[in-house]
C-alpha cells in the first residue's frame, strides 16, 4: 500500500530518503499497515555515530544484528559480533527458503535471495569452538582486572600500583601466575622494601587480591591470559572479494561467566581505539563492533570506569569505528553513553511490572517527539518490527519511525558443529594463535630470584656425590643468584620487554584511558 501524500507517514518516510549508500532496515509501519515503498534505512557513512539496539527477549534483537551486520559486509565493511547464544554463527551460512520468509520479504518489498557472508570465529582462550583470543595480563591493565575480580576503589589503586611496579622493574605480566608471582613478592621480607617510596602495599589487600585471583583461576578464566596475544587488527580484514569479514566471538561456553567476557570486549575496543590513527568522518566505517549484553557491562562499574567507557565510546568515532550496544532496555545503559549513541532501534518492550512501566516512560522520553502514541507503539509491536530513529546524512536525527524489519539473508541460526569446527580449523588464523606459549616471564624470574640464596647454600655443602645431579640439572647449577636489581634491570629482561610490548629500557609501559598497555604491531 502506498503513504498518503498528506499523512503523517509520507513526512517521516521522506526523512529517510537518503542520497548516499545506505542500510535497508525495512519498511514503515503506520496505522497497523505496512508500507513497502516507504524505505526506513541507515546512512552509511552514519554508522561510526554507534547506536543502540534494545529490546526485551524475544523481540528480534539478535535478527536485527544479523541483518545489520549482513548488509555492512556487503558493503565492504568489517564486523564484530558477539555471539552469546550461539546462534549468529548461521551468518556463514545461505539462508533457508521458507514460507514466512516468503511472507516477510513480499510485505517490506524485500528482495530475498540466501547468501552466506565471509566469517571468523573466535573463542576466549580457546574455550569453545573459535581461534583463541588471549590477552596479556599486562596489556589488559589493572582497570579492566579490577572490573573482573570486583576488586574496591582502594584494592584497585593498589592493583595499579602492582602494574607500575612491574612495568618499572620489566617484569612481564604474561598469564595469571606472574600476577600472583609479583603480588605476593612485594608483601614478602625481601619485596616489602621496594614499595616503600610509594605507598606500599598492605598485606590485607594484597591477601584480596590474591584470594580473588585464585577463585578466578578455578572458574577456568586462567587460560583467557596468554600468549600468543590476539592482535585486534585481525578484525578489520576483508575478503578477497571485498566484503567485510564478520568476525565472530563466540560466546555459549562462558556465558556464566558474563562479568569476564563483558570485560573482555572492553578490552578489545580499548585495544582497537589506541592502536587505529584518526580518520575523522569517513564515506564508510573501518569497522562496526556490536556490544552484546551490555548491561553486564556497566553493572557494579565504578564512576572511574563509566567515565573510561564514555571517553572511549566519544573518541572512538574518529578513529572509523563505530559502535552499538545490545541490551533489554535504554536504562541498561548510563546517559552519559546513551547520549553519544545517535542510531536506535528500539524493539518491543513488557510493561508487566510498575517497574517495567516506570523503564517504558523513561524510554519513551529518550525519543524525539513524534505523531506515534510511543507508549502503546513500544507495548505492542511484533516479533521482528521496531520503532527507528538515526542520524540522517546532515547529523539530524531522523523522524521516529515504526517498522517491519527485513529478513536476515543468511541462516537465522547456528550451523552445524562440524562445519563450525571446519572453518576454525580451515583458518589461517589458527596456525597463529592456536597453540599457547609460556615462555619466561615474572613468575620464572621471581622464582629463580627466591631459589638464588639456598642454591648457593647448598653448592657450598656440596657432597662428592652431588654431580650426578648436576648432570640431571644443568640449568640449576650454571644459574648464578643475581640480586632482585640485577634480575629485573639486567639486559636480558628489558630485550625479552622490548621484543614483546616494544617499550624502552627504563621507562614504564604507556597505558590508554583504561590502563591498558600499548603493545608494538
Amino acid at each position: 500500500m502506498s503513504v498518503s501524500e498528506e499523512s503523517p507517514a509520507a513526512e517521516i518516510a521522506a526523512g529517510y530518503g537518503f542520497a548516499g549508500p545506505a542500510l535497508e532496515l525495512g519498511a514503515l509501519l503506520w496505522g497497523g499497515v505496512c508500507h513497502p515503498d516507504a524505505r526506513i534505512r541507515i546512512p552509511l557513512a552514519m554508522l561510526n555515530r554507534h547506536g543502540l539496539v534494545a529490546g526485551a527477549t524475544g523481540t528480534g534483537k539478535t535478527k536485527t544484528l544479523q541483518l545489520i551486520a549482513e548488509q555492512l559486509s556487503a558493503h565492504g565493511v568489517p564486523v564484530f559480533l558477539a555471539d552469546i547464544k550461539g546462534d549468529l554463527a548461521g551468518i556463514s551460512a545461505p539462508g533457508e527458503v521458507s514460507e514466512r520468509v516468503g511472507q516477510r520479504a513480499e510485505q517490506v518489498g524485500q528482495k530475498w535471495a540466501p547468501k552466506g557472508f565471509p566469517c571468523e570465529f573466535y573463542g576466549l582462550g580457546g574455550v569453545g569452538p573459535g581461534v583463541p583470543v588471549r590477552a596479556t595480563v599486562t596489556s589488559f591493565g589493572p582497570v579492566l582486572l579490577s572490573k573482573i575480580l570486583q576488586l574496591n576503589r582502594t584494592q584497585e589503586q593498589s592493583l595499579a600500583l602492582i602494574f607500575h611496579y612491574a612495568d618499572q622493574k620489566g617484569l612481564e605480566l604474561v598469564d595469571l601466575k606472574d600476577l600472583r608471582a609479583v603480588v605476593a613478592f612485594l608483601v614478602s621480607d625481601t619485596g616489602k622494601p621496594e614499595l616503600k617510596g610509594i605507598g606500599g602495599l598492605s598485606t590485607a589487600t594484597a591477601g584480596v587480591i590474591l584470594r580473588a585471583l585464585t577463585a578466578f583461576e578455578q572458574e577456568g578464566a586462567g587460560g583467557f591470559f596468554g600468549e600468543p596475544e590476539f592482535d585486534t587488527a585481525e578484525f578489520l580484514r576483508t575478503a578477497g572479494d571485498g566484503r567485510g569479514v564478520v568476525s565472530v566471538l563466540e560466546l555459549p561456553a562462558v556465558r556464566d561467566k558474563p562479568r569476564l567476557f563483558s570485560t573482555f570486549l572492553m578490552w578489545m575496543l580499548a585495544d582497537l581505539f589506541h592502536d587505529l590513527p584518526e580518520a575523522g568522518d569517513l564515506e564508510k566505517p573501518k569497522l562496526v563492533f556490536f556490544f552484546d549484553e551490555a548491561h553486564l557491562l556497566f553493572d557494579g562499574a565504578s564512576k572511574a570506569f563509566l567515565e573510561s567507557i564514555t571517553q572511549t565510546v566519544r573518541l572512538i568515532r574518529s578513529k572509523g569505528v563505530g559502535v552499538f550496544f545490545v541490551t533489554q532496555t535504554p536504562k541498561d545503559v548510563p546517559a552519559d553513553v546513551l547520549g553519544q549513541l545517535g542510531n536506535r532501534v528500539q524493539h518491543t518492550l513488557r510493561a508487566f511490572t510498575p517497574e517495567d512501566a516506570k523503564a517504558l516512560k523513561a524510554t519513551v522520553r529518550t525519543f524525539p517527539d513524534s505523531p506515534y502514541d510511543l507508549e502503546e507503539l513500544l507495548t505492542g509491536l511484533g516479533t521482528g518490527e521496531a520503532v527507528v530513529t538515526v542520524l540522517s546524512e546532515t547529523g539530524a536525527p531522523t523522524p521516529v519511525a515504526a517498522t517491519r524489519l527485513r529478513a536476515p539473508e543468511s541462516l537465522m541460526g547456528p550451523v552445524e558443529a562440524e562445519a563450525l569446527e571446519a572453518a576454525v580449523q580451515g583458518s589461517p588464523l589458527y596456525g597463529r594463535y592456536g597453540v599457547a606459549v609460556d615462555r619466561e616471564s615474572a613468575y620464572e624470574r621471581l622464582t629463580a630470584q627466591a631459589e638464588g640464596p639456598a642454591q648457593t647454600q647448598a653448592e657450598a655443602e656440596r657432597v662428592p656425590e652431588a654431580p650426578k645431579k648436576r648432570e640431571a640439572a644443568p640449568r640449576e647449577e650454571s644459574r648464578e643468584a643475581p640480586s632482585l636489581a640485577e634480575q629485573v634491570v639486567g639486559s636480558g629482561i628489558f630485550k625479552s620487554l622490548t621484543r614483546s610490548i616494544g617499550t624502552q629500557l627504563g621507562r614504564e609501559i604507556s597505558r590508554s584511558i583504561f590502563g591498558t598497555a600499548r603493545r608494538r604491531r
